[in-house]
């Protein structure tokens, strides 16, 4: 009886393990995951270095009075746009208009000199002939004439240099541009005619304005052939409360020297400012084009994967399995990676489910577009500070 019941357990424990394996048997292996694949999009590009820099006026001129005075009257508004030769200041001109009218005399007096020499000269080569005066006293004679004449000479130049000291009391702008407010009001006394002088205003010339920012040399070198062909390289500005790079420029000089200590090179760049909105010495990101426009393919940057050192992109081949192909990146271009070489045009790469494929694994493809999304290059924006106050606007208008 004991036997009966060990032989029933016995059979019951293999009718219970023969039943697993089946059911093991009739589910299978599990399906292969699904992945989102694409073929690489195919566009034109062009590369943009980043740089950062500073906006400097093309001109930049200190004005000073060519001569000392008074300051008598101030012909321009702070602020406002003056053109090449326009009055600015006027001294006094009546020290000027004195010492040229004594130079003038002493002018006349100089000639009136020269023709009483010429004279005595004519009369003494007279008397010569009939032997009435010597040879000696004639060259004599000769030599007051050529004394009188020195003299006219030097008092017209000094009536010229009184005549400028007239005409400088008028100070006029020097170059077109922006003034600044004047440093001295009418009715004081300044010093003129040095660098040392007093500075009465300044004006800075800003349309066109350069953009100066540095490079590297290797960027430089590359402008600078890219000149040698008759190009000049594009750039783009955005300044720091812009969110787009609206200002446009061409580079157009680098400096004779590159720095040995941070191996950079001074650039500069030409933008238009019409209206003067941009002023010098304000701060702007630019961009500027590395290289023509050429044939790029583009993947999205989600699908480029870290492979310890290098960068690589799932494949999907004909068998539907993964392969990992190591790629050399570009630049970003709106939100798309340019692939520089490592995949072809046809290749199907996984956009989207890389963390479910594994190279030599199959997979179960499922075909995408890859589309640009133009987005303008986002950065943190400065904001005005809150104002302190605040008053109703109709209070402008009325009255104390």
């Amino acid at each position: 009886m004991r036997h009966f019941k060990i032989m029933a357990v016995a059979v019951l424990i293999t009718s219970l393990l023969y039943g697993c394996t089946d059911r093991s048997e009739a589910q299978g292996p599990p399906p292969a995951p699904e992945v989102s694949v694409a073929t690489p999009l195919v566009d034109q590009v062009v590369d943009w270095d980043e740089f950062t820099g500073r906006f400097e006026a093309p001109q930049s001129v200190d004005v000073r009075a060519r001569v000392g005075g008074y300051i008598q009257a101030v012909h321009f508004r702070d602020g406002q746009y003056v053109r090449k030769g326009q009055l600015l200041f006027t001294l006094d001109p009546r020290p000027a208009q004195a010492a040229l009218a004594s130079a003038r005399a002493q002018a006349a007096q100089a000639e009136a000199q020269v023709a009483l020499a010429r004279s005595e000269l004519a009369r003494a080569e007279s008397l010569l002939e009939i032997q009435a005066v010597s040879q000696a006293e004639v060259d004599q004679k000769r030599a007051a004439v050529q004394t009188a004449e020195a003299a006219v000479a030097s008092a017209r130049a000094a009536v010229r240099g009184r005549e400028l000291d007239v005409e400088f009391t008028r100070v006029t702008a020097p170059i077109s541009g922006r003034v600044s407010d004047r440093r001295v009001d009418a009715g004081n006394l300044v010093g003129g005619g040095s660098s040392a002088a007093d500075v009465l205003t300044t004006i800075v010339a800003s349309s066109p304005i350069h953009f100066v920012f540095e490079a590297s040399e290797a960027v430089m070198l590359r402008y600078q052939r890219d000149a040698r062909d008759g190009t000049s390289a594009p750039i783009r500005i955005r300044l720091q409360d812009e969110t787009g790079f609206r200002w446009s420029g061409t580079v157009d000089f680098s400096d004779n020297v590159v720095d040995s200590a941070s191996g950079t090179i001074r650039l500069r760049a030409v933008v238009q400012n019409g209206d003067g909105f941009l002023k010098p010495g304000l701060f702007g990101q630019a961009r500027v084009a590395g290289a023509a426009p050429y044939q790029a393919l583009l993947v999205p940057d989600a699908a480029v994967a870290t492979d310890q050192a290098r960068r690589v992109v799932y494949v999907v081949d004909a068998e539907n399995k993964v392969i990992a192909r190591p790629v050399e990146l570009g630049p970003l271009s709106d939100g798309l990676r340019v692939i520089r070489s490592g995949i072809e045009s046809t290749d199907r790469v996984i956009v989207n489910g890389q963390l479910r494929a594994r190279p030599g694994q199959p997979v179960t493809p499922k075909t995408v577009e890859i589309e640009r999304t133009p987005t303008d290059s986002q950065a943190p924006v400065t904001r005005a500070p809150p104002a302190a106050t605040a008053t109703p606007a109709g209070a402008l208008s009325q009255r104390r």
